[in-house]
């Protein structure tokens, strides 16, 4: 990172940022073409986790190429100045780099979903079979994970 002033170095620190997160943007690669969107999440343990339909472009882009980069961030807010120069933005930010794999297991698929749902409820659910059987589960293993905060 360019400025280590606003380098977050507290590994606690990052993780906060992304438990505060209520999206991430997912960025992917589709032969050289980048392709980012936005995305609900869990994350725990080191990896992030996401549910979506079993077709689509994200799909196909992590079947060629399962390298990711995730984006994160919290608390942005208008900085005014005096000037243009002195105009920014406060926010906490962090990036984690990883390798998505796709879940098969029915039972890693649910407690992946859990993971999912934590990141937005305290509430315990429970997902049919069948809907088991409509999804696809990512996990993301990350493999760096850096954090920026401008104030």
């Amino acid at each position: 990172m360019r400025r280590k002033d606003k380098e977050m170095t507290d590994p606690e620190a990052i993780a906060s940022v992304i438990q505060k997160s209520t999206v991430c943007r997912l960025g992917m690669s589709d032969d050289n073409q980048p392709y980012v969107i936005p995305m609900s999440f869990g994350y725990q343990d080191g990896a992030v986790y996401f549910h979506c339909a079993p077709e689509g472009r994200k799909i196909e882009i992590l079947r060629k190429n399962p390298r990711v980069c995730i984006e994160f961030d919290v608390d942005c807010r208008l900085k005014t100045g005096d000037s243009a120069c002195k105009w920014g933005f406060y926010f906490q930010s962090a990036i984690a780099f990883g390798v998505a794999a796709f879940i098969e297991d029915v039972v890693e698929k649910r407690a992946a979903l859990d993971i999912i749902m934590r990141q937005y409820s305290k509430e315990v659910f429970t997902y049919p079979e069948s809907a088991l059987e409509k999804i696809v589960v990512i996990r993301v293993t990350v493999t760096e994970l850096t954090g920026k905060a401008a104030a």
